[in-house]
């Protein structure tokens, strides 16, 4: 084909030679991983990590697990705010949300399956009950939402195959789901952050606070919202999705509130706790708070006050990233970092990043897929493909 003729084509069609090639090495990832993954399964965790007695928690937990369940708060946090309170005119958000969710959730706990030092014994919380453990409690609320979720998607698998019946019967017991899913993901959200108040001697005063459990889940309504409205924008540019700028601009009408909420919470604590001193220390700690601080609270939470940044796609969308980024560093800063001073030292190995690298494009890759055949956008807002893509460019420039 000619370079003419390549031109002529649709942007779309110009881009599934690079998309192909995307998914192509996407897939090679997930080769790699599940290789390794097999190689960490027979030589145990000290032959394919870095873990040691005094950073048993590293990169598969910090990662895979606190960051994969917080970018999966979309799911409650949407089902929340429509079916709770109301807010029906955000509905065409909640299938992609619960879709995420779901597979957030199932990585989450691929990843928590690597680490456990005996994975086969992972369903002993199911007969052996230990009511005064957050650990147990973190299990079974994972163990139950993840089910929830499951039953939250059927649907979705019900109207693609055509099962009026079954769709009907699941549409007039869903309430009692979502919320059984709330609650679940409220309560399992907080009690991540539990699992650190116990480390008082080990994790840095940055980050260490009785509040933890409270700040976590704030955290994850946050980013709970930047991660629907990140999904949707990213689907107009890959599928044509064209969901309407005005329903995402207010749906980011949440986030100031929330993030000014956050950070006045933080900041109170550390001068209850008289910690704020710190934040004039030359550390690497105060550095990495200042940066997590700056790049995911701050800064968005100011930017997303002004109309002309909530109602123009690009503007939206970079702070939509900046929230993620920035739960991303909180959970990485309190599970990892906040810890080395008081551990041996711990740097993932190379084995940890390439499966954690793996999962994710795994989980990219199935929900690639599940666009292409399921029907999680409503279809008024299926648009043709490339037009999604043309219409946020005419919009950036607007």
């Amino acid at each position: 084909m000619s370079v003419g003729a390549i031109q002529g084509l649709p942007s779309t069609e110009r881009r599934r030679p690079r998309v192909s090639n995307v998914r192509l090495a996407m897939s090679g990832l997930v080769v790699i991983a599940f290789g390794l993954a097999g190689y960490r399964f027979w030589g145990g965790l000290g032959a394919a990590t870095n873990l040691t007695d005094s950073m048993p928690w590293g990169l598969w937990i910090g990662f895979d697990m606190l960051c994969g369940i917080a970018l999966a708060a979309g799911g409650f946090v949407l089902a929340g705010a429509v079916h709770i309170f109301g807010l029906r005119r955000y509905e065409p958000f909640v299938r992609p949300a619960i879709v995420t969710a779901l597979l957030g959730y199932l990585l989450a706990i691929i990843g928590l399956l690597m680490d456990l030092g005996r994975p086969w014994a992972i369903w002993h919380p199911l007969i052996m009950w230990q009511p005064h453990s957050v650990m147990f409690e973190v299990a079974w609320c994972v163990m139950l939402y993840t089910t929830v979720l499951f039953l939250e998607f059927l649907p979705i698998v019900f109207e693609r195959f055509g099962l009026t019946g079954a769709l009907r019967v699941m549409r007039r017991v869903m309430i009692v789901f979502i919320v059984a899913g709330i609650v679940l993901s409220t309560v399992h959200q907080s009690s991540l952050g539990s699992l650190f108040v116990m480390m008082e001697h080990r994790l840095h005063p940055l980050w260490f606070t009785p509040l933890l459990p409270l700040l976590f889940l704030m955290s994850s309504l946050a980013v709970g919202v930047a991660m629907v409205i990140f999904e949707a924008i990213l689907s107009g540019m890959i599928f044509g999705h064209r969901f309407p700028m005005r329903l995402l601009g207010d749906l980011a009408r949440a986030l100031p509130l929330i993030l000014s909420l956050y950070v006045g919470l933080r900041l109170m604590d550390l001068n209850g706790r008289g910690e704020l001193h710190r934040l004039l220390d030359n550390s690497l700690e105060t550095w990495a708070f200042i940066l997590e601080m700056v790049v995911g609270v701050l800064l968005p939470g100011v930017l997303l006050l002004s109309p002309e940044v909530r109602y123009n796609r690009l503007r939206l969308f970079g702070c939509s990233i900046m929230v993620i980024v920035g739960v991303v560093m909180n959970r990485l800063n309190v599970s990892l970092l906040g810890l080395l001073a008081s551990s041996s030292g711990y740097l993932p190995r190379w084995i940890e990043i390439l499966v954690s690298g793996g999962v994710v494009a795994g989980g990219l890759l199935v929900l690639s897929v599940m666009n292409h055949h399921l029907p999680i956008v409503p279809a008024a807002l299926a648009d043709s493909r490339g037009a999604g893509s043309a219409h946020m460019k005419a919009e950036a420039q607007s």
